[in-house]
């Protein structure tokens, strides 16, 4: 334990202290993230209609059957790619696409299923539980409410978003690590945390276009606007860009691009 300061030795006024101008010794400010969009409203439009001709019908790329699939997918997803997770539960959705099921399968089973599946015991054990708050307070039905979703097991905001967006067709904005960069690399919606890029997403993107701008956005984060190296010649949108890092202006050719092969095809 640090012993409390003397009285007297407090540093006079006039000698400043280290790192503030005012003499402060809290520690400087970090540098402010703007977080206005650099779009104009008719560019954020151009940007999504042209997303809208690529992929008119865009599809996530969790395999499920329903809801309740779809949930427990996204669940299994955290800090896990949509490969491993659809490889471990094409067997598991075979024989448990329901709560009822799952909570017959047991932990032990699912946990067999799932082992592949990063931090799969962790994941096992929320499934059930899940499971049984479904059975429990929603007579076994994936409730179409985000705060109703976020109290499940396992459930925060970004599983709640997806399962509103793709089960029930709600407006939603799921922000995972493609949507967070895109919004800040691009300066799209800029934010901190995924919940401001995500409440600047939702203040800017036209209603047209908010049933599928969760898709849009992931797949040209995943596929175009990659992480380490963006892909600028084959982005429709180069010449709106005002990403810092582009290497290109010129749009690629905005055509309608074939569907994408299941995941566990790519190599």
């Amino acid at each position: 334990m640090t012993s409390p300061k003397s009285k007297n030795s407090s540093t006079p006024k006039n000698e400043l202290l280290p790192g503030r101008r005012d003499g402060s010794n809290a520690k400087p400010r970090a540098r402010l993230v703007r977080s206005h969009s650099l779009y104009r409203p008719a560019e954020v439009h151009e940007i999504f209609r042209r997303f809208s001709v690529q992929r008119p019908e865009p599809k996530g790329e969790l395999e499920h059957v329903n809801a309740f699939t779809l949930l427990v997918a996204v669940v299994l997803s955290a800090q896990a790619t949509d490969v491993g997770v659809n490889k471990a539960t094409r067997a598991l959705f075979k024989v448990a696409d329901t709560p009822q099921k799952m909570l017959a399968l047991g932990e032990a089973k699912v946990g067999d299923f799932i082992r592949t599946v990063g931090l799969w015991r962790n994941k096992a054990k929320n499934v059930i539980a899940l499971s049984e708050a479904l059975i429990r307070d929603h007579g076994g039905e994936v409730p179409d409410d985000r705060d109703q979703l976020v109290k499940l097991p396992g459930v925060g905001r970004k599983t709640a978003n997806v399962v509103l967006n793709m089960a029930f067709g709600q407006h939603t904005m799921a922000v995972d690590t493609h949507i967070f960069r895109i919004g800040n690399r691009l300066r799209l919606a800029p934010g901190k945390t995924p919940e401001q890029v995500e409440q600047g997403l939702l203040r800017i993107i036209p209603d047209e276009y908010m049933r599928h701008a969760h898709h849009w956005l992931i797949l040209h984060g995943r596929y175009v606007c990659k992480a380490r190296k963006p892909d600028c010649p084959v982005c429709v949108i180069a010449d709106i860009c005002k990403a810092e890092e582009k290497t290109n202006d010129v749009p690629a050719p905005l055509v309608e691009i074939a569907p994408l092969e299941p995941l566990s095809e790519i190599q």
